[in-house]
């Protein structure tokens, strides 16, 4: 599948505007509303005990993200952040060595971002910019990292043509995108997330669902408002993707297989991809049947984290 082709299915799908440019003032509006990671702490927004919240909720539930992004080989390069949000990651290659630069569509997430490592006394740049028309000169970084972002730009093409733009010859990208071919992707958002939206249609269901899965009745009755109101459409196609990824409303989300990812990447000079986190805490007993061993060594293969590595 093209990836665009997700993009434009998503926004018929929604009722929303089919325009690149209105669908990119979606996603722009839902991430000011919803930067990313702030949900999972409970402290005051903008504190540093806010920020180590978010920090500690982040590493203990990905722990590869610290072994996907090698902050500390970061040390002395130039390291351009594409969806910098909250500056967690930003923070770890800052403290590094790196002359770290933050990057996102979302004004408000680079208002936080620059505050937690201002809080740190780390330096950094920052700036409030679209990834598929970046205002950087060519061969400008040594590093472009983009965790779990890159799949919310209606024109990936673009975007990842700009990365290889602004990097230097033998300069490195880190991408991370959602995996198609996955256990959340197949098991949990197709199949799992649908029987589960049946309970949905009354208050009682609500309540229940609640019970059983752990999710919050604010966001189980967001889900619910929505299936009312549109009950089959709202089960199908890219709308369904986009509500069961980053939260009720998101615009847009992509799912893409290791061969989609290496396609787009095929303008560089190396390419590898890896697969991450199993993202399987939702599936009941989960926790209790596998192993830390089993988890990791089938998130190697059927993971919810698409990583591609790439050399220009």
């Amino acid at each position: 599948m093209n990836p665009d082709s997700q993009a434009s299915g998503g926004a018929a799908a929604a009722g929303q505007p089919a325009s690149p440019a209105a669908l990119k003032k979606s996603v722009q509006s839902f991430w000011n509303a919803h930067p990313c990671g702030s949900k999972f702490a409970g402290e005051e927004p903008g504190t540093l005990a806010f920020f180590r919240a978010v920090e500690e909720h982040r590493y203990a539930a990905e722990p590869h993200i610290r072994e996907m992004a090698s902050f500390a080989e970061a040390a002395g390069k130039r390291v351009l952040e594409i969806g910098c949000g909250l500056g967690t990651d930003g923070a770890q290659f800052a403290q590094a060595g790196a002359e770290y630069v933050g990057m996102d569509l979302s004004a408000a997430s680079v208002t936080l971002a620059s505050a937690n490592l201002r809080l740190r006394n780390l330096p950094a740049g920052w700036l409030v910019s679209d990834a598929e028309s970046l205002p950087f000169a060519d061969n400008t970084f040594d590093l472009v990292y983009s965790n779990g972002v890159l799949h919310h730009t209606p024109d990936l093409p673009a975007a990842v043509a700009e990365v290889r733009r602004i990097l230097r010859p033998n300069g490195r990208a880190i991408v991370m995108m959602y995996h198609k071919t996955s256990l959340n992707y197949y098991v949990g958002i197709q199949f799992l997330r649908r029987l589960g939206a049946l309970l949905l249609a009354t208050n009682s269901g609500v309540r229940l669902a609640h019970l059983l899965s752990g999710d919050s009745m604010e966001h189980l009755r967001e889900h619910s408002q929505r299936l009312r109101q549109q009950p089959w459409g709202y089960l199908r196609g890219a709308q369904w993707l986009n509500n069961n990824t980053d939260g009720v409303g998101n615009p847009l989300s992509r799912v893409l297989t290791r061969s989609e990812i290496t396609r787009l990447f095929a303008g560089f000079s190396r390419v590898r991809t890896e697969v991450r986190f199993l993202h399987a805490e939702w599936i009941p007993l989960a926790r209790k049947l596998l192993t830390r061993r089993m988890e990791q060594a089938l998130g190697r293969r059927i993971g919810w984290h698409l990583y591609v590595v790439a050399e220009k």
